[in-house]
């Protein structure tokens, strides 16, 4: 019978599918972490501990140390001696071997590190998985290779490395972030101080215990946990040679003016605001699923989000319509089911930011536009916006949310998206669809971004240098350009 003859016969136009949760029992979390200071777990000197929540469930996962300006000092200390005394001696080659023993660590415990990383961040596990992890076990792969051809990278330079290097990453990417960092300064032959977010320390803390079982020298590496103020104590302790920062824009300024008239060198990566530009003659298709990508497989938890679309006028109600749709397929829930697409929220301060947004966005007068799908009860959870006619000048569209919120707009020519994409205080990543070459040639000299992507989006490489412009920060992480920042030249 078909539906013709019987009316009331419907046709499924979508799926259920079935949970597939990913399991956690073959994973390790301990009650309470310490300190990992000169190749030990070590108390914090006031004793305090703070908890760190599953963003999908609120509950309790760990207890992690608060590290005070005593540990702080004993960190930075434990990472001069093991500079001066070890790792600055040590033939490269030989580094290079700890860095890839490090590496396949990674490798072989990938799948407690995806769990791990989705737990205490709320990302789907697919992101973790396929992405995260992997990419920071290349990371120690390639720069491993790096640690014994500095002469090579950088001829007639004579390379040396600059000490101590102090590092302070955010809760969207915890262990890629300590990988672009850790990597390209121990193949220059620095050691280092990194603190974690708050939010996402335990993946952190994992690579510490690798790095604890990998043999490296005591003091290489040294992880220590805490908020703001742990943060800042390294950023001023005089022993820090080098500051290397990924967060937000304001942070980086307060780190920039505490640093001024000291000989420390910097490295900011900060916020960001990313075009995404579709022209008529683009595959749309692909271009609406890498816009997809682009913001809201990843919750918007990504500095080089593309969270400003433009979309040439006169295909822009097809590319709409079609993002619509899109948006009612997309799996919101538990990040360890597999079927995921869309996570929590890492936190309940970065839901109420991206609510606050929302609702300046509907004061503005934009147009909304939110999936129609059932968010669970428990846990930080946010449906994916549209804000569809915005202006130019609009707080949703300059100012950065950091959230799965889209902002729409239409452009007629190729000066005026130009213009539009480049009017506003960040500068660190864009995305091109079209299928002419000349326009993504024209495209990358003139949008002030320091990576553009072209007909793809949020693809990332170790070989590939990494950074921005304007109020995105400066310097490049990744590639060669990623060991410049960890060596006197």
């Amino acid at each position: 019978m078909t539906k013709k003859e019987n009316p009331k016969l419907q046709f499924n136009t979508s799926w259920e599918y079935a949970p597939a949760p990913e399991s956690t029992d073959h994973i390790r979390l301990k009650e309470k972490y310490d300190l990992f200071i000169d190749g030990k777990f070590v108390k914090p000197a006031k004793g305090k501990y703070f908890a760190t929540i599953n963003p999908a469930t609120e509950q309790v996962l760990a207890m992690v140390a608060e590290a005070d300006t005593s540990d702080v000092d004993k960190a930075v200390k434990a990472a001069r001696k093991a500079y001066e005394n070890v790792w600055k001696k040590m033939p490269p080659r030989e580094r290079g071997k700890y860095i890839y023993r490090i590496a396949r660590m990674i490798q072989e415990r990938a799948r407690e590190f995806a769990v791990i990383e989705t737990m205490d961040g709320g990302k789907p596990i697919r992101e973790s998985r396929d992405v995260d992890v992997p990419l920071a076990a290349n990371h120690f792969f390639y720069y491993a290779g790096w640690a014994d051809k500095l002469e090579y990278a950088f001829p007639n330079r004579n390379p040396q490395p600059i000490g101590v290097a102090g590092q302070i990453i955010p809760w969207n990417f915890p262990l890629l972030m300590a990988a672009w960092k850790i990597a390209p300064a121990l193949a220059a032959g620095n050691t280092v101080v990194l603190k974690p977010a708050e939010t996402t320390p335990l993946t952190a803390l994992k690579l510490a215990e690798i790095i604890q079982e990998s043999g490296l020298p005591d003091g290489v590496v040294n992880i220590i946990t805490g908020a703001g103020a742990t943060g800042a104590a390294i950023v001023n302790h005089p022993g820090v040679d080098k500051i290397a920062f990924t967060g937000s824009t304001a942070v980086g300024k307060i780190i920039i003016n505490a640093v001024a008239g000291t000989n420390k060198k910097t490295t900011m990566e900060l916020g960001g605001k990313a075009a995404n530009i579709i022209f008529e003659d683009a595959p749309i298709d692909q271009a609406v699923e890498g816009v997809i990508n682009g913001i809201f497989f990843n919750q918007g938890h990504v500095c080089c989000a593309g969270s400003r679309l433009f979309i040439q006028e006169n295909i822009a109600d097809k590319v709409i319509q079609k993002l619509k749709d899109r948006l009612e397929t997309l799996i919101i829930g538990d990040p360890l089911d597999k079927n995921t697409d869309i996570g929590a929220i890492n936190s309940k301060e970065q839901l109420a930011t991206i609510n606050k947004y929302i609702k300046i966005g509907i004061n503005e007068g934009a147009e909304i536009y939110q999936s129609s799908c059932n968010l669970p009860k428990k846990g930080f959870w946010c449906k994916p916006t549209l804000f569809i006619n915005v202006a130019q000048s609009s707080r949703i569209v300059q100012e950065e949310i950091f959230g799965p919120v889209l902002t729409i707009q239409t452009f007629r020519t190729i000066e005026e998206v130009i213009e539009k994409a480049n009017n506003i205080p960040y500068g660190l990543s864009a995305g091109v669809w079209t299928d002419k070459g000349s326009k993504i040639f024209n495209l990358t000299t003139k949008l002030r971004a320091g990576v553009v992507w072209a007909n793809t989006y949020n693809k990332f490489d170790p070989v590939s240098p990494f950074g921005g412009y304007k109020e995105s920060g400066y310097g490049r992480e990744g590639g060669i350009h990623g060991l410049m920042p960890y060596l006197n030249l």
